[in-house]
């Protein structure tokens, strides 16, 4: 049996890792300023975690949610106290994907309404409703176009209202900075104007921190940059540091019922351990300061670079723009400087997502290959 062809794939093998690098079946280290589409928050094979697993695999591993699971109170009472959260419920599953389902669905259970407001650029995932809010009509099939979505543009609030007006809405569904699209994100003033005309009209504002919460942005969720509340928050990505795991956090505006929502794996023993080592991580290594220093240490670093016209994003999310489609430049990093990035829809634009405990020291690395990189291929 062969692997169903759907990711092209470099020639690069990884055999093992360490915080921010890599190494591959030939002994090359690579430094990851990705972590696997921003997954790897606390460092590859962090000691502290890799004991937490090894150590909750001696006990039990997997069970279903019909019984007392206490890393899960564990898991919850953490992620409330590092986020400021504490009045939110938790529900857990597995990925991204299914966060975003579960929270699509919640809204609409809420208000028994279906029609969903996204955003251009937008990605939720690759499952039925949280694709069919994605703005690429590539990867949306037949079966998930039967979802009623409206996409906008970011940053338009009369947009926004003359769609809410219409009183068929069950929610707006935004990521606290665009992922795949870009690393676009909406103002603070259209953040608090969204907040206000959710609430005014019954709509449930769902915020997408799949990739910008767990500390990336320099706050726990992006959007508490902006000084707003929302109704349901998505997580998934840096909430595992590879070990997958999901979930949403849920306002106190919505009632719990037996199987309103459900799910085979989420929540499981070896999860909840991965979860909960990864909270005590960011804690005790103070990482969202880490990544706050490294962030204006990047952007003054980045100025040596004159090719590039805009770094956009925040905090350790970030996206070094062109004005050229930067595929062979990515490449190049890749292939000859041993240095992992991601890319975007935006052509021209490379992402950068490294461990949340990256260091300086690799920043200066990063420019000195970058602008070597830039200068061969002139």
């Amino acid at each position: 049996m062969n692997l169903f062809d759907v990711y092209p794939l470099y020639n690069i093998t990884p055999v093992k890792a360490l915080d921010c690098t890599i190494t591959d079946e030939k002994g090359v280290e690579y430094l990851d300023l990705y972590g696997g589409h921003g997954v790897i928050s606390i460092g590859h094979t962090q000691p502290d975690y890799v004991a937490k697993l090894k150590n909750q695999l001696d006990k039990i591993g997997f069970y279903s949610n019909a019984i007392q699971n206490p890393l899960q109170v564990e898991l919850a009472e953490k992620l409330g106290k590092l986020s400021g959260l504490e009045d939110y419920t938790l529900f857990l599953c597995s990925s991204g994907a299914e966060a975003n389902e579960n929270a699509l669905k919640l809204a609409s259970f809420h208000n028994n309404k279906s029609r969903v407001i996204a955003f251009d650029n937008s990605f939720h995932g690759r499952t039925s409703a949280a694709v069919a809010v994605t703005d690429n009509k590539k990867i949306v099939a037949p079966i998930n176009a039967q979802q009623i979505v409206t996409f906008l543009p970011l940053n338009n609030i009369e947009l926004v209202e003359n769609e809410l007006k219409k009183g068929d809405i069950s929610s707006v569904i935004i990521e606290g900075i665009q992922g795949v699209g870009g690393l676009d994100q909406g103002t603070t003033e259209f953040f608090q104007a969204l907040e206000k005309l959710c609430e005014a009209y019954d709509v449930v504002l769902i915020l997408d921190e799949v990739q910008s919460g767990y500390g990336r942005s320099g706050k726990f969720f992006a959007h508490q940059h902006h000084n707003i509340k929302a109704d349901i928050i998505c997580l998934a990505k840096g909430m595992g540091n590879g070990f997958p795991i999901g979930g949403i956090l849920i306002s106190p505006k919505f009632t719990a019922s037996y199987g309103l929502l459900g799910t085979t794996f989420g929540g499981n023993h070896l999860a909840c351990a991965a979860g909960i080592a990864v909270l005590d991580v960011i804690e005790s290594q103070k990482l969202m300061d880490n990544v706050n220093d490294v962030y204006a240490y990047f952007l003054e670093a980045i100025k040596q670079v004159p090719e590039v016209i805009k770094v956009k994003g925040r905090g350790l999310m970030l996206g070094v723009e062109f004005d050229f489609d930067v595929s062979t430049l990515r490449k190049k990093m890749i292939i000859d400087k041993h240095i992992f990035t991601g890319n975007a829809n935006n052509k021209n634009l490379l992402r950068i997502l490294p461990p949340l405990t990256i260091k300086k020291e690799a920043i200066d690395t990063f420019i000195v290959a970058l602008k070597e990189a830039l200068a061969e291929l002139k």
